[in-house]
C-alpha cells in the first residue's frame, strides 16, 4: 500500500471480544429483524417447519407429564383399590402417550436436521456475498481498515452468527413456548405450589445471572476446510491491487465458492447431530423439587387444605417443576449469546453496506485491426489494442490507438478533503517514455501511480491517457492496460505457471515460457523441483525475494501492456539480484511507457525523465544529467546515497 495511505489508517478496532463486556448495539431491535429477515427470505419454510417441529415436540412433553397424574389417578390407584388384574386400558393409554412421545422425538430430530441445513445454507450465502461485495470495494477501504479487523468478520463474527442460528434462536423459542406451556400447567394443576416454585425460580435466576456474567461460549475448533479458505481470503485481502490489476474479480470468487462449497459440506456433515443444552443449576433445581414436594405431599395429604390435589397431581407437578427452571436459565444464557451474535452481524452487515467502487467509465478497450488506414474493432485477439469511444451527442463511435501517453494537468489529490498529499501535479510521459518518481517517503511518489489505476480519484486537475479523461475509460478496461510491479510482491497459491498466467489467463504454455525468459525467470524456475509446475504456498515463501520479484515482471510481461508501473521492485534485494532483476525490468520496459519508483537512484539514471518529489509537490524534474548539473535536491538525493554506498 502507499506509504502516504497507511499514514491515514484508522481500523475500526472490531473483532469479536469474549469474556469482555458486551458490546454496545445501536439498535438491535432492527438489526435482529435484518438477520431474522435474510434467514426467511431464503428459508421460509424451513424455518416455518422448525417451528412447528418445537410446537409438537413441547406439547408432547407436556401432554406426557400430565399423563402422570391420569396413570396414577385413573389407573394405577383403582387397580389397587379394587385388586382388578385387568391391565388392557393401562396398556391401551399407555401406547397412546408413547404415540405422542414418538411423534415427539420424530419433531425434535426433524427440527435439528432442517436447523442445520438453513445454518450452513445461511452461513454460505452470507460468506459467498461477503466476499464478492469485499471484491467490489475500492483500494481505500482496505487502506482504511485493518486487515484483522476484515477477517475477524470472516471467523469470529460468522461463528457467533452459527452458534446464534443453530442453537440460540431454536432454543429461545423452544424455551419460550415451554415456559408458557409448564406455567399455565402447573397453575391448573396447583396455585400456592405455582407461587412456591416462583420464588424459588427467582433465586435461581439471581445465581444463574452472577454465574453468566463471568462465562461465556466456546467456539468450535477450526475445520481444516475453514483453515483454507481464511488462507485464500487473507491472500485475495494482500493481493487486492494485483487482482483488480489484472481484473481478477470474477475468477477469484470462482475459486472462493470452490473453498466455500467445501466448508458448507464439511461444517454440515459436523454439525448434522450437534446441539446441546447448555449447563442447568442442579443444585438449585434440585431445592426447589425438594421444597415443592414436602409442600405438596402436605397438601396432597390433608383434605382440609386443598380438596381435589391427589398424589398423582403431585407427581405430574414436580415434572414441570423440574422442567420449568431449565427453559428460564436457557433463555438467560440465550439472550446473552443473541447479544453477541449481533454485534457480530453487526459489523457484518457494515460491510456489506459498505460502497463498492463505482465506475461511470465508458471507453473500452478493444482488439482492433487496421483496414484501408481504418482502425476497426476485431472479434478476435490481434495483439494490437484501441479505445472504443461513443460519443452520445453525435451517436458516432471511434477507434484511437492504445499508445501509452499518459498526462497530468493540475492534479491535486488527499486521501481524505482535509489533508492533500499531492499539489498542482503537472507531468506529459509520451509513448515508449521511462519516467522515474523520486523523493524522500511520503513526498507522494506511489500515490501518484495508485492515481494512473484510478485505485483513488482525484480532487482537482485531470489525468488522460492517450488524450482521453481517464475518468471516462472502464476502470477494469483501464488497469487493463496497465502493467504493475509491486513493491511487496504477492504470490497466489498455485504452481508457478498459474501465477505467471495470472496476467492472462488464456496464455499458453510457450506464452508463459516466452515472459519467464524475458523477466530472466527462466533459468531459476528450470532449477525448481518441478520446474513451472513446482506448487507455491504462503505467498511463494519457499522463494527468494528475488525469485518472487522475477515472478511478478514475468506476470506483468505476460500480459503485455503499453503502460508499466514499477513500484520500488529492487528496494528490497540485493545489489546482484538486482542485477538479474534490472535486467529483466529493461527487457519489459523496451518500447513501453514506464513509470518507476526507486529508493536506489542508480537504477534510474538511464531514464528520459526524472521527477523529484517533495511533500506532494514537483520540485524539478529532467535526465539525470541536467538535474546533477543544477545541484540541487536530486544532487542531494544521488550524491548522498553515493557517500552512503561507500
Amino acid at each position: 500500500m502507499a506509504e502516504e495511505a497507511k499514514e491515514i489508517k484508522v481500523g475500526p478496532g472490531g473483532g469479536n471480544r469474549r469474556g469482555m463486556p458486551k458490546p454496545k448495539i445501536e439498535n438491535p431491535g432492527a438489526l435482529f429483524k435484518r438477520l431474522m429477515g435474510y434467514v426467511f427470505r431464503y428459508y421460509p419454510v424451513h424455518m416455518v417447519t422448525v417451528l412447528v417441529c418445537i410446537l409438537i415436540t413441547v406439547a408432547s412433553n407436556i401432554q406426557g407429564t400430565f399423563f402422570t397424574k391420569s396413570l396414577i389417578d385413573s389407573y394405577i390407584q383403582p387397580m389397587l383399590d379394587s385388586g382388578s388384574n385387568d391391565f388392557g386400558p393401562l396398556l391401551g393409554a399407555i401406547g397412546r402417550v408413547a404415540i405422542f412421545y414418538a411423534l415427539g422425538a420424530l419433531s425434535a430430530y426433524v427440527q435439528s436436521r432442517v436447523m442445520v441445513y438453513i445454518n450452513q445454507g445461511t452461513l454460505r450465502r452470507l460468506r459467498e456475498e461477503l466476499f464478492t461485495h469485499m471484491e467490489s470495494l475500492p483500494i481505500k477501504y482496505f487502506d482504511t481498515n485493518a486487515h484483522g479487523d476484515i477477517m475477524s468478520i470472516y471467523t469470529n463474527d460468522i461463528d457467533t452468527l452459527r452458534q446464534m442460528i443453530s442453537q440460540s434462536i431454536p432454543q429461545l423459542i423452544n424455551s419460550g413456548i415451554t415456559i408458557v406451556s409448564v406455567l399455565i400447567s402447573m397453575f391448573i394443576l396447583s396455585v400456592p405450589l405455582t407461587f412456591v416454585t416462583l420464588v424459588m425460580v427467582g433465586v435461581m435466576l439471581f445465581c444463574s445471572a452472577m454465574a453468566t456474567k463471568a462465562s461465556g461460549k466456546n467456539f468450535m475448533e477450526q475445520q481444516k476446510s475453514l483453515g483454507a479458505l481464511n488462507g485464500y481470503i487473507e491472500e485475495m485481502m494482500t493481493g487486492q491491487k494485483v487482482v483488480k490489476v489484472f481484473n481478477h474479480e470474477s475468477e477469484s470468487i470462482v475459486k472462493f465458492d470452490e473453498l466455500n462449497e467445501a466448508l458448507c459440506s464439511s461444517a454440515f456433515k459436523a454439525n448434522a447431530f450437534s446441539g446441546s443444552l447448555g449447563p442447568i443449576n442442579a443444585q438449585l433445581g434440585n431445592t426447589s423439587y425438594v421444597i415443592c414436594a414436602m409442600v405438596g405431599g402436605a397438601i396432597a395429604l390433608s383434605d382440609n387444605i386443598a380438596v381435589g390435589f391427589t398424589v398423582g397431581a403431585l407427581a405430574s407437578f414436580l415434572t414441570f417443576n423440574r422442567n420449568f427452571s431449565m427453559p428460564i436459565n436457557q433463555v438467560s444464557m440465550q439472550l446473552n449469546s443473541i447479544v453477541m451474535a449481533l454485534a457480530g452481524a453487526d459489523r457484518i452487515f457494515k460491510l456489506l453496506d459498505a460502497q463498492p467502487e463505482t465506475d461511470d467509465g465508458y471507453v473500452m478497450l478493444v482488439d482492433a485491426i487496421e483496414e484501408n488506414g481504418e482502425i476497426k474493432e476485431a472479434d478476435h485477439h490481434t495483439g494490437h489494442w484501441a479505445w472504443k469511444h461513443y460519443h452520445k451527442a453525435t451517436d458516432t463511435t471511434t477507434y484511437q490507438p492504445m499508445e501509452g501517453d499518459v498526462t497530468f494537468n493540475g492534479v491535486d489529490f488527499g486521501y481524505t478533503d482535509e489533508k492533500m498529499v499531492l499539489h498542482d501535479i503537472v507531468l506529459h510521459a509520451t509513448p515508449g517514455q521511462k519516467i522515474a518518481f523520486v523523493g524522500s517517503t511520503g513526498a507522494g511518489k506511489t500515490t501518484i501511480t495508485n492515481l494512473i489505476n484510478r485505485f483513488y480519484d482525484i480532487q482537482d486537475g485531470k489525468i488522460r491517457y492517450d488524450n482521453i479523461n481517464i475518468n471516462k475509460i472502464k476502470k477494469a478496461d483501464l488497469r487493463r492496460s496497465l502493467g504493475i510491479v509491486l513493491q511487496d510482491t504477492h504470490l497466489f497459491t498455485g504452481t508457478v505457471k498459474d501465477n505467471i498466467r495470472y496476467g492472462k489467463l488464456n496464455a499458453t504454455d510457450e506464452e508463459v515460457i516466452a515472459a519467464a525468459k524475458l523477466a530472466n525467470a527462466h533459468s531459476f524456475i528450470k532449477r525448481l523441483p518441478e520446474g513451472y509446475d513446482t506448487m507455491l504456498t504462503g505467498d511463494g515463501a519457499n522463494l527468494s525475494q528475488g525469485q518472487r520479484q522475477l515472478l511478478a515482471i514475468a506476470r506483468a510481461a505476460i500480459a503485455d501492456p503499453p503502460v508499466l508501473i514499477l513500484d520500488e521492485a529492487t528496494s528490497s534485494i540485493d545489489t546482484r539480484t538486482e542485477k538479474i532483476v534490472q535486467d529483466g525490468m529493461d527487457r519489459l520496459m523496451k518500447g513501453r511507457t514506464t513509470f518507476v519508483i526507486a529508493h536506489r537512484l542508480s537504477t534510474v539514471k538511464n531514464s528520459d525523465c526524472i521527477i523529484v518529489l517533495e511533500q506532494g509537490r514537483i520540485v524539478e524534474q529532467g535526465t539525470h544529467d541536467e538535474l546533477i548539473a543544477k545541484k540541487q535536491r536530486y544532487y542531494q538525493l544521488y550524491t548522498g546515497m553515493k557517500s552512503e554506498t561507500a
